[in-house]
């Protein structure tokens, strides 16, 4: 057990966030920290596995998921392409994109930079 521990390899996770509209957003305890709380206890859950939740906030608040122009999306991609990023956990995975093709676009960085991500 303990050479498996040994061998095991951290996996950096970021957490992405969005909501489409700023409605709500003000209050103390919004949407976006629900998704991430959500995902943050996935990412716990996974421990065992070498998951590490990055301190980073990739957190899109009033955002269309219809495009990727958003900033948080554009950290987050940026951060894949530099290697800082191994997985990319979110509540839904239309929190990532609306748009099919975009959302295949994405896919396309992730695998590039053996990125995973988990709904």
């Amino acid at each position: 057990m303990q050479q498996q521990a040994d061998t095991l390899r951290a996996v950096r996770c970021a957490v992405y966030t969005r909501k489409s509209t700023e409605e709500g957003l003000e209050q103390e305890f919004n949407t976006l920290d629900a998704q991430r709380e959500s995902a943050e206890a996935y990412i716990f859950s996974q421990q065992h596995e070498g998951w590490t939740c990055l301190p980073e906030r990739y957190d899109d608040g009033g955002f269309t998921g219809g495009n990727m122009d958003r900033p948080a999306l554009k950290r987050l991609l940026a951060d894949i392409e530099a290697g800082r990023v191994d997985a990319v956990v979110v509540y839904k995975v239309d929190r990532l994109s609306g748009s099919l093709l975009n959302f295949a676009k994405m896919l396309e960085t992730f695998d590039q930079h053996r990125v995973s991500s988990s709904p």
